[in-house]
């Protein structure tokens, strides 16, 4: 069991006196040249100067040592010492690093000493050291920033150690013998251009990087959250398309990934840029549609479809269910985040999520079950159809103006005023030859919906919308 060093020092930070012991009374203030030495020692220090430089921070009684104290919990290994200066500077008992991590996320107004950003850097790149193109000088001063640099963690992997798969090899329906009928695909079409791209591929890479009908585009996946998002890279006043890779850096689980061109690091959930040269460019990269389904039924409605090959140039075992099956079978996270609302959805379970129309909203999976497979709904000022399929987390969404659509008896229609719409990919068809849109979004675990969107999101409520239709 750990001594209580520090349950005086809690005591006196709490009342405003400074009583732990004689020699520390009769210090000097710290100059900022010594609160870096010292942080930097709780962090990567021998353990007799972590010792004392605990003491002396503790002393000082301030908490902007604290995201210095929680970065050295996770690379020393919960060290008790270092648990007890958190809660002496804190007043809050942690067990770990992610209860710290926990605790940080939610006191945005604790704000680091400007020895931080440097520290981190360095821890970072003693890890690897191509982490310098994305952390450290200029890049990771707060101002220069739209995350917190204290927030930003490490995956576990070094640059590209999930390597993105750039204009990869596809086959045809009848090559892809490798697949069965059950496995999950993200399925594209685009111009007419129909691609598949199995999730037991993608899970190891996370990333494509393609052009498909003539539109160049980047399907970002994180595991971790559950989001498979396809982001158009063309950007207006760019000559070239943009090109992505996985930094190996996360925040609040979801993975921060890059562009090759600036290395400036993006937010995956978002589309935008977090940190580096275009961190001010006002850039927001353009979600296209994407749909998870089967294999079985990508195929029987897409049978021309372009699959992607196991061929992959990488060493990966790409077998049914083998790529994170622990984690998509655990309720728990793997790295902290603050799951804010879990009364009708739970942190794990599966949204649908659209931001377009100048709002947010996410439908969960769960309501496309086998006696709702249609909601009529709107988000912002716009008519949406939506049409699921919670077995196999497929959801599609189309713009449905004044119609209100239905179950048709003919396969891949759905019915509204006696006329039988087809739906595919990128619309909505009439016999008429009318097209209704398909409205972009995605699917994503609901604590990283919650997390990146929050109060900005409203969340459907079957009975709501069961209330409103007998208003």
């Amino acid at each position: 069991m750990a001594r209580n060093r520090y349950g005086i020092a809690a005591f006196s930070v709490l009342f405003g006196f400074l009583i732990t012991n004689i020699s520390l009374l009769n210090a000097k203030p710290l100059d900022d040249s010594k609160i870096g030495e010292y942080s930097r020692a709780i962090v990567m220090g021998q353990l007799v100067e972590k010792d004392v430089a605990i003491d002396r921070l503790v002393a000082r009684g301030k908490k902007d040592v604290v995201a210095a104290i929680i970065l050295a919990l996770r690379y020393r290994r919960n060290d008790p010492d270092t648990l007890e200066a958190f809660k002496a500077l804190t007043g809050k008992t942690v067990t770990g690093w992610n209860d710290a991590m926990l605790w940080q996320e939610v006191n945005p107004q604790i704000k680091p000493h400007s020895s931080f950003p440097k520290i981190k850097a360095e821890i970072f790149e003693r890890i690897d050291p191509q982490f310098r193109r994305f952390v450290g000088g200029k890049r990771s001063l707060p101002e220069n920033m739209k995350i917190r640099l204290e927030e930003i963690t490490w995956g576990g992997v070094p640059v590209d150690g999930i390597p993105s798969l750039d204009n990869p090899k596809l086959i045809s329906v009848q090559e892809a013998d490798y697949l069965v009928d059950s496995d999950l695909v993200f399925g594209v079409e685009i111009n007419g251009d129909i691609r598949a791209y199995p999730l037991r591929i993608m899970g190891w890479h996370e990333m494509f990087n393609e052009t498909i009908g003539g539109v160049p585009v980047a399907l970002a996946y994180c595991t971790l959250c559950g989001a498979g998002i396809l982001f158009e890279t063309k950007i207006k006043g760019r000559d070239k398309p943009l090109v992505f890779g996985s930094s190996g850096f996360l925040y609040r689980s979801n993975k921060l990934m890059f562009d090759r061109e600036t290395d400036s690091l993006w937010n995956q959930f978002t589309g935008e840029p977090v940190s580096g040269p275009l961190v001010n460019s006002g850039i927001k990269l353009k979600i296209r549609p994407v749909t998870i389904t089967t294999w079985a039924k990508w195929k029987k409605t897409n049978p021309t479809t372009k699959v992607l090959s196991v061929n992959t140039g990488f060493s990966r075992n790409y077998g049914s269910g083998v790529v994170y099956n622990d984690y998509f079978a655990s309720p728990d996270l793997m790295f902290p985040a603050v799951v804010r609302n879990e009364k009708q959805v739970k942190r794990k379970e599966y949204v649908f999520g659209i931001r377009e129309f100048a709002a947010a909203k996410a439908w969960p999976i769960a309501a496309f079950d086998k006696d709702n497979r249609i909601i009529n709904d709107a988000i912002g000022a716009r008519n949406i159809v939506l049409v699921g399929d919670a077995d196999s987390r497929t959801v599609r969404a189309y713009e449905r103006g004044d119609f209100e659509f239905k179950q048709s008896t003919k396969p891949g229609h759905l019915s509204a005023q006696s006329v039988d719409w087809a739906m595919g990919e990128e619309y909505l068809l009439s016999p008429q030859g009318k097209k209704l849109p398909r409205v972009p979004g995605h699917i994503s675990y609901w604590f990283a919906w919650d997390s990146y969107l929050g109060v900005e999101s409203s969340l459907y409520s079957a009975k709501d919308h069961h209330n409103k239709d007998r208003s």
